[in-house]
């Protein structure tokens, strides 16, 4: 089975989009958001937001490479800023800072695809961590199937939580979004952390030789 799929890389990549998008800590924000829909209101900006953000996550992961490459950054360059960068949206979940994005009257600005579908979903954090998947895979079958399965499942995971999410919000109430959000948080800066760990390591190895 492992020649046909890499269990670690899916594993690796699925938790940290789980961490980053976030589908508990993002409930409070879909209902501010959708505060002015009905139900089935509700779950068209639900299905729209998770396709907007699968196509853009999709989009990079296929033509990232070929960006970096143009920009002549280095893998290792981008490991490094993935982490500085996770770990700045990780001490936003500690803090709990609000990210709840203002919205305007009008109806001609779908919230489903901004802010909801990209920035708030497919934000620079889950963007980065599948370029840095993709690129450490190497162009294996096993590793990209994994890498697809991950955005997929976790597209789907992130469809249900706001579909679902009056719900979920009345079962957790605030204090366990709350809770959720820190441990998140908590779980992001220790990935932001070997992230940066990493990359300086492999600065340090490849100047060294």
């Amino acid at each position: 089975m492992s020649q046909w799929f890499d269990a670690i890389t899916f594993l690796t990549l699925f938790t940290t989009l789980f961490v980053i998008m976030d589908p508990v800590g993002n409930v409070p924000v879909f209902l501010a958001l959708t505060s002015r829909m009905d139900r089935g209101g509700r779950q068209r900006a639900s299905f729209q937001a998770t396709i907007t953000s699968f196509a853009v996550i999709i989009m990079f992961a296929l033509f990232g490479q070929y960006i970096l490459d143009f920009l002549q950054i280095s893998v290792e360059a981008l490991r490094l800023s993935g982490g500085v960068l996770l770990f700045l949206v990780a001490m936003e979940l500690l803090t709990g800072k609000d990210q709840t994005p203002d919205v305007t009257d009008s109806e001609a600005v779908n919230v489903a695809l901004v802010p909801l579908g990209t920035p708030l979903l497919a934000g620079p954090g889950a963007i980065v961590a599948v370029m840095v998947a993709v690129s450490n895979s190497t162009g294996s079958f096993a590793g990209v199937l994994a890498i697809a399965a991950a955005i997929i499942i976790m597209h789907l995971v992130m469809w249900l939580s706001m579909r679902y999410s009056v719900l979920i919000a009345d079962m957790l109430g605030e204090g366990g979004i709350m809770l959720l959000s820190r441990i998140a948080g908590l779980l992001l800066a220790a990935i932001a952390t070997q992230m940066v760990a990493t990359a300086v390591f492999d600065f340090i190895q490849l100047h060294s030789v």
